[in-house]
C-alpha cells in the first residue's frame, strides 16, 4: 500500500482527526494544571534586572565612564539565528518599524526576540509553500490544475510572511486582557498604599506582589515600572513604556495622570481614584458588551447542534410508535 493511498483513504483522515479532537479536549482540560507558571521566578529575574539596572546607574553616575556603562547595559544576542539575520541583512529586507512594540506587548524584550521574529519571518513562507507543494504534487493533488497548484503554493507563502504576525499578536492579546482583568484591582490597591503614606516606587512593588495570584502579566509589568522608574533619568519616560507596552487606553491615560501628577505637584490619591473608577467601568462596559453579544453567536451553535437533538428527543418516540401501528395494522 502506498503513503498517498494511506494519507487519502477516509478511515485513515476521519480516525486523524477524530484523535485531533480528542487530544485537544484532553489538553483544553489538563492545560489548567499543566499551566504552572513560577511567579517567583519571573519576580526573582525582574528584581534582579532592577538591581543590575541600578548598579550600573550608580557606576555611570560614580564616572567610571559612560560609554563602557551604556555598552554593558545592552542585552547581547549570539547564536544562529542572529548570525543568518546579519548576513542576509534581514532587518533591512524584512524592516518593521513596530516590531519592538508588538513584542514588548507580547511580553518579550531585548535584542535576541527580534532576531528571532525576523528570522522566523524569512524561513516560514519557504516552509509553508514547501509543505504545500509536496502534499499537492507528490501526495493528493485533488484533481487540480497545476496552475492552481502553483496559486496554492504563492498562497501558503503569503500566509508564512503574516504568520509570526499573527502569532504575536494573538500572545499580545492574550497577554493584554490578562493585564487588563486585573488592573482596577490593582489601582484599588496602589490608592490604598498612596494614601497611606507609601512612596509611588515602594507601593508599585508592593502591589506587584499582590496581584500575582490573579495576573503574573500585570505582576511583571509593574515591577519592570518600578525598575524603569530607578534607572531612567526622566520618570516620564517609565509610564510611557509602561502604557506602550500594554496598549491598552484605560493603563495610558493612568500612565498619563501620573506623569501630570509628577510633574504638576497635584495629589496622586485624587488622581488614582478617579482613575480606579474609570477602570471598573471601562471592565463593566466590556463585560455588558460580551453579554450583548451572546445570544447572537449562540444562534448558529444551537441550530446546528441543540435543536436536531431536541427534534429528535421529541418527535422520535412519536416516529417509533406511528412505525409500529403501521407495522402491526398494515393498510
Amino acid at each position: 500500500m502506498s503513503i498517498a493511498s494511506v494519507l487519502t483513504d477516509p478511515d485513515n483522515i476521519l480516525t486523524v482527526f477524530v484523535g485531533g479532537v480528542v487530544f485537544a479536549t484532553v489538553l483544553s482540560v489538563a492545560i489548567p494544571l499543566l499551566n504552572r507558571t513560577d511567579l517567583s521566578r519571573r519576580m526573582t529575574s525582574v528584581s534582579n534586572r532592577r538591581e543590575e539596572l541600578r548598579r550600573k546607574s550608580r557606576e555611570a553616575l560614580a564616572g567610571h565612564g559612560a560609554a563602557h556603562s551604556t555598552s554593558t547595559l545592552r542585552h547581547t544576542d549570539t547564536g544562529l539565528y542572529k548570525t543568518i539575520v546579519e548576513r542576509l541583512d534581514l532587518r533591512r529586507l524584512l524592516e518593521d518599524p513596530k516590531v519592538v512594540d508588538k513584542l514588548a506587548q507580547a511580553g518579550f524584550r531585548g535584542p535576541g526576540p527580534v532576531t528571532t521574529f525576523y528570522f522566523f519571518r524569512f524561513v516560514a513562507p519557504f516552509a509553508f509553500a514547501i509543505v504545500i507543494a509536496f502534499y499537492l504534487f507528490l501526495v493528493n493533488g485533488f484533481g487540480l490544475s497545476t496552475m492552481l497548484k502553483v496559486c496554492a503554493c504563492v498562497g501558503g507563502m503569503t500566509l508564512g510572511y503574516y504568520a509570526p504576525n499573527i502569532y504575536i499578536s494573538n500572545i499580545a492579546a492574550k497577554r493584554r486582557d490578562s493585564i487588563v482583568a486585573g488592573f482596577p484591582d490593582a489601582l484599588d490597591l496602589l490608592l490604598i498604599c498612596v494614601e497611606s503614606g507609601m512612596s509611588i516606587e515602594a507601593a508599585l512593588q508592593k502591589v506587584s506582589q499582590e496581584v500575582g495570584v490573579s495576573s503574573i502579566e500585570l505582576a511583571e509589568e509593574l515591577s519592570l515600572l518600578v525598575a524603569e522608574l530607578s534607572y531612567l533619568p526622566d520618570r516620564r519616560l517609565a509610564y510611557e513604556g509602561l502604557s506602550r507596552r500594554t496598549n491598552h487606553p484605560g493603563i495610558k491615560s493612568v500612565s498619563t495622570a501620573m506623569i501630570q501628577a509628577e510633574r504638576y505637584g497635584t495629589p496622586l490619591g485624587g488622581a488614582l481614584r478617579v482613575m480606579a473608577k474609570e477602570n471598573r467601568e471601562l471592565r463593566l462596559a466590556a463585560a455588558e458588551k460580551k453579554a450583548a453579544a451572546l445570544p447572537a453567536k449562540l444562534t448558529v451553535p444551537m441550530i446546528l447542534f441543540f435543536l436536531p437533538v431536541l427534534f429528535v428527543v421529541v418527535l422520535g418516540p412519536a416516529i417509533m410508535k406511528v412505525t409500529d401501528l403501521t407495522a402491526h395494522h398494515p393498510m
